[in-house]
């Protein structure tokens, strides 16, 4: 039976070429603008580490002076954590791995004739960094805490670099030149590139090149290495210092693996305020301390562009006036064959035959209008590629979002092609045939 009605849905739309043409155009049109924009979201909102994010949170303090106040065009100190806060949740050890973190940007000195120095965009961390996000490795290995206590100067090369600088030979026990000082290699990391940059600072970079180095924060901090980012004072002398307690620069992420030892951690962090504010450094209530997962720092961070929301919901309503006019259309077309669906209501077909044969005409405008949307949104996606804003490179359609684009066409056309369908089979045979 349903390649009965699959043959007369396909007659039906040959009989009417143009009526399916426009029918087609405008689902494709609807489908690949609203795909376009969906798509965008999708990959600005996507877990950066799925499978770890659960785990992963990020504490926040506030040791802003009552007095400050917080401009909407700069960014906010709390995002960030000072040098002691950061060392003393680090002693703590609250959680089952943590780890203090900032971005950097080194003058890169290759040893090979061919390359001139360069600069490179790094991470400056603790031992525990690896471990807590997962970061693979093709060669060797993160440090160890020592290393962190002895300001060893080693450095872990992404593979990305390391075959830049070494070619395809181990790049392990090499010797690279970053800013005036010798780092060793101790490892290589596999290609690891979360998106968004969840553990970067906040400047709207979430989405930019990955870090292609990594070296312990104490190294930076004891070289008075340069750090880039968010580097937010608000001491009235001139207290600029990177291990000042009035200057907040320092990301720092906890892997808790139970709701309890979540509870436990927050409530720490606001022990940990209320006993700043009791020596006289913080100022403001302990429980402006906050913890957030993974998920809910992104959220919180509104990472995706208020343009992007503006687009999609321009695109949604475009698709809604493209249904409009396709509800017209198939009423329009199911309506002048009163006298076709009459004679087949007075040969034996019940309605709910007549309203399966119509659906499924509606869907095949569906799969030929999904398969036109999907290309119209690949245009779209490559458009926007040629923007210059962080996140457009990332604007590519996978696999569950080209399969989502088709089913998406398809519903739509049948939502569409259901009071259409509906108001043909209430019409009543034996007028349509006494007309005849």
């Amino acid at each position: 039976m349903f390649g009965y009605y699959l043959n007369l849905a396909l007659r039906s739309l040959k009989r009417t070429p143009i009526l399916t043409g426009l029918m087609v155009l405008a689902t494709g049109l609807g489908i690949g603008a609203s795909m376009t924009m969906l798509t965008v979201l999708h990959v600005m909102t996507d877990d950066p580490l799925p499978g770890r994010s659960a785990q992963l949170y990020t504490p926040h303090l506030d040791p802003l002076p009552l007095e400050y106040k917080l401009r909407d065009d700069s960014p906010n100190p709390t995002d960030d954590l000072t040098w002691p806060d950061a060392m003393a949740l680090l002693k703590a050890h609250r959680g089952v791995r943590q780890a203090a973190m900032a971005g950097g940007s080194l003058l890169l000195w290759p040893g090979r004739s061919d390359l001139r120095p360069f600069y490179v965009n790094g991470r400056y961390a603790t031992a525990d960094f690896f471990a807590l996000f997962g970061v693979p490795f093709e060669r060797g290995g993160g440090w160890s805490a020592a290393d962190d206590a002895a300001a060893a100067q080693v450095v872990v090369l992404t593979e990305t670099l390391a075959r830049k600088l070494f070619g395809t030979g181990n790049a392990v026990g090499q010797t690279v030149r970053l800013g005036e000082h010798d780092f060793r290699v101790i490892g290589v990391a596999a290609h690891w590139v979360p998106k968004p940059l969840f553990y970067a600072d906040q400047t709207g970079t979430q989405y930019s090149d990955a870090d292609l180095f990594f070296l312990p924060l104490s190294v930076a901090v004891s070289q008075k290495l340069q750090v880039s980012g968010n580097r937010s004072g608000w001491a009235k002398g001139d207290d600029s210092s990177l291990t000042s307690a009035n200057m907040s620069w320092l990301q720092f992420w906890a892997q808790l693996d139970t709701p309890t030892q979540v509870a436990a951690y927050r409530q720490y962090l606001v022990d940990y305020s209320a006993q700043q504010k009791a020596l006289g450094r913080f100022q403001r209530p302990p429980t402006n301390a906050k913890l957030y997962s993974l998920m809910g720092w992104l959220a919180h961070e509104n990472l995706v562009p208020n343009d992007v929301r503006l687009q999609l919901w321009l695109a949604l309503g475009f698709l809604f006036v493209c249904m409009v006019n396709i509800v017209a259309l198939l009423l329009a077309k199911f309506l002048r064959r009163s006298g076709e669906i009459s004679v087949r209501r007075a040969l034996g077909a019940r309605r709910l035959d007549i309203f399966v044969q119509l659906g499924l005409e509606s869907a095949l405008v569906g799969v030929a209008g999904g398969a036109l949307g999907v290309a119209i949104a690949q245009l779209g996606l490559w458009s926007i590629r040629q923007r210059p804003d962080d996140y457009a490179r990332l604007a590519q359609m996978d696999a569950s979002m080209l399969l989502g684009t088709l089913m998406f066409a398809v519903v739509a056309s049948v939502l569409a092609g259901l009071l259409p369908a509906w108001r043909a089979c209430r019409v009543p045979p034996a007028l349509q045939l006494k007309a005849m």
